[in-house]
């Protein structure tokens, strides 16, 4: 405020003392009433565009605050969504790798089931085969000892013929 009296009594003062020309009477150097009164009105409206002025640059001033401070909340916002997602993403990734891992632990025990069903179904077989070939070899046994048996008692005997009497005539 103290700066806009001493603009107005400056300018007072260069209007008065300004040496114009023209029909002003016997002394040319005095301001009229009408040339204070214009200047003063003048002085007025320049002080109150300079308001203008300044009201419309603090506006802008706290306009251009609240958008880099908004976009200061966004760009932090923004931050964290994204640090947000990239832990998401992590989280199923290591999701993922475990389901593979007990996976891979799942499909190494099936495989070593299977190959342990496979061992035994092939010793099974094996087994069976055995049964098999033993159980032909005690059928063979007996036929052998049928067999011996039978020539044994026929030596015991002798000749025999079944019906004597038919066989002299």
């Amino acid at each position: 405020m103290g700066g806009v009296l001493l603009l107005v009594i400056v300018f007072l003062f260069v209007v008065m003392f300004m040496g114009r020309g023209g029909d002003r009477g016997p002394n040319p150097n005095y301001v009229t009433q009408a040339e204070m009164t214009a200047g003063l009105n003048n002085l007025g409206s320049q002080q109150q565009l300079q308001q203008i002025a300044l009201s419309s640059a603090n506006n802008n001033y706290e306009t251009a605050r609240l958008i880099d401070n908004q976009t200061g909340l966004l760009t932090q916002q923004n931050n964290t969504n994204l640090i947000n997602a990239i832990q998401g993403f992590n989280q199923v990734g290591q999701g993922i790798q475990n389901q593979t891992n007990v996976l891979s632990q799942l499909l190494m025990a099936l495989s070593a089931k299977l190959d342990d069903c496979c061992c035994s179904i092939k010793t099974q077989m094996l087994q069976n085969r055995l049964d098999d070939a033993q159980r032909q070899i005690g059928t063979q046994q007996g036929i052998i000892d049928n067999y011996s048996q039978s020539q044994y008692l026929l030596g015991q005997m002798g000749k025999w013929v079944a019906n004597a009497a038919a066989a002299a005539t």
